[in-house]
């Protein structure tokens, strides 16, 4: 039976795609998003490191076992056949491929979507240079072997030239050169970099933007000699539509800080909130991954400079934290978490006086209490891990939360009007639905509940009795606190006049 193929399916008809990053969050709705909606290309290549005792093979088994394939076992579960996938990482040169499946790749990819990378805000530098930087020059080394390249898309990040007042879809300059950096971080001891990594980073809050500015700077200077494209997300939220609403499976960004607020963990944060929102749902920014090598392919000659998506949120479309916040709240509690440590009722301010204060006595406090009452039972600590890692994430995020940021999104936006009718179905980037904000946040809510925290949509009228009960603890043991305080505020004072 002959299928009628909009102009973006007609581009990808026969074509290979290589991935790298495949297992990540985007990586897997990327894979799903070519699988279900580019059906008649040719082949998709993912490369993986075995992890935790399981191999390449078993990895992709348990990926296609996820919600979000689903809908291609549903509907076109041939689909799946046409993934092949090859042990490799980005950490080995030549992304660690060899004999047949190195000539595999070379000879018969024609699009690269390059997104493997360390996302540790707080990791070290030498690991963010070999996976960011190193990791993509490697990449580019085995697609400058590729035989019937068309376009290598690098995943890059909106964040990365935090120096700028406003972030333009172009590369900018910067004093440190990449091969410099590569070479410093091959014969450096790691404690001598360690010590000197403040220094390097300035302007950059952490070595993720860090790295990820100085990769741009490498793939740009390949832009003479190759297909290359640079594609910057801004910080990705759960799916709006595809594969399923809601779809999430990590703790980065807002929906880490919605679970830890949700769960009572996380009771204070630094957030400016007259400042807007800067989040792209992950199914638009692929999306948009989708339609940059057909737009490249249709270009009638090639730009002076290299392209670069910014991939945010329309400028109309967003929020200010503080309107966003306050949402979540009110949804967070119509569909509570459950057993939460906790009444999810934190404190966002500006103050960081206050904020440390309330640290001390809302995070740091409980965990000492819990884990010394773990340990007299015998159980295992966990508590004070935990606040260590919310300690230090919250700390790295602060820098995004109390500052303004101002994009430019032209070559993003150009991709949705250039779509006809049926690829704008297929591909959707409409800034303008009829869903509203609310409808989005709600579906972010439960699927932080049903796919991070696996709590079933049954269990929810067991956590909104929990949280009833929370909230009267909550207020009991503040009117306690306020009580006791008050009590001995007026016997100091009275013993100070006498009376």
């Amino acid at each position: 039976m002959t299928v009628d193929l909009s102009p973006v399916q007609e581009y990808y008809k026969d074509k290979t795609i290589f991935i790298t990053g495949a297992s990540g969050f985007m990586g897997k709705v990327l894979l799903e998003k070519l699988l279900y909606s580019c059906h008649s290309l040719k082949e998709v290549i993912i490369i993986c490191r075995p992890k935790r005792g399981k191999t390449p093979e078993t990895r992709l088994e348990e990926m296609f076992k996820l919600p979000i394939f689903q809908r291609i076992k549903d509907e076109r579960p041939h689909m799946l056949k046409k993934v092949s996938i090859y042990q490799g990482d980005v950490t080995f040169d030549l992304l660690g491929l060899s004999g047949e499946s190195l000539k595999h790749v070379t000879e018969n990819t024609n699009i690269v979507f390059h997104m493997a990378a360390t996302l540790k805000l707080e990791g070290n530098l030498r690991d963010a240079i070999d996976m960011n930087l190193l990791g993509t020059r490697r990449a580019l080394d085995v697609a400058k072997q590729m035989k019937q390249l068309e376009a290598f898309i690098h995943l890059s990040t909106a964040f990365c030239n935090c120096d700028q007042e406003v972030m333009y879809e172009k590369v900018y300059e910067f004093p440190h050169k990449p091969e410099d950096l590569m070479r410093l971080a091959e014969w450096m001891d790691v404690k001598t970099l360690d010590a000197i990594t403040p220094d390097l980073l300035k302007p950059h809050p952490n070595t993720y933007t860090y790295s990820k500015r100085l990769a741009e700077l490498l793939v740009r200077d390949h832009y003479e000699s190759m297909p290359v494209i640079i594609a910057r997300p801004s910080i990705v939220s759960p799916s709006a539509y595809e594969p399923v609403p809601g779809w999430v499976d990590n703790l980065n960004g807002p929906t880490g800080l919605m679970v830890g607020a949700g769960k009572g963990v996380i009771r204070s944060m630094l957030i400016d909130q007259r400042h807007l929102s800067e989040v792209i749902p992950v199914d638009y920014a692929i999306n948009g991954l989708c339609v940059i090598p057909y737009q490249f392919a249709q270009l009638a000659e090639r730009p002076t400079e290299v392209p670069v998506y910014n991939i945010t949120c329309a400028d109309h479309r967003k929020m200010q934290w503080g309107e966003v916040i306050e949402m979540s709240k009110e949804i967070g509690y119509r569909y509570p978490m459950e057993a939460g440590l906790w009444y999810p009722d934190g404190c966002i301010t500006t103050n960081k006086l206050h904020h440390n204060i309330n640290v001390v006595l809302f995070h740091w406090l409980p965990a000492y209490v819990i884990d010394f009452i773990l340990l007299l039972l015998g159980q295992k600590r966990f508590m004070i891990r935990v606040q260590n890692r919310v300690s230090v994430g919250l700390e790295v995020l602060q820098f995004f939360t109390m500052r303004a940021w101002f994009f430019k999104s032209e070559a993003y936006l150009s991709l949705w009007e250039m779509l006809n009718e049926a690829d704008r179905k297929n591909f959707n980037m409409d800034m303008d639905p009829e869903e509203t904000v609310p409808m989005y946040i709600e579906s972010c809510v439960q699927g932080g509940r049903q796919y991070l925290m696996k709590e079933s949509p049954d269990s929810l009228p067991r956590a909104r009795l929990q949280l009833k009960l929370m909230y009267i603890l909550d207020r009991v043991c503040k009117t306690l606190i306020v009580g006791s305080l008050c009590y001995w505020s007026y016997g100091l004072v009275a013993r100070l006049l006498g009376v």
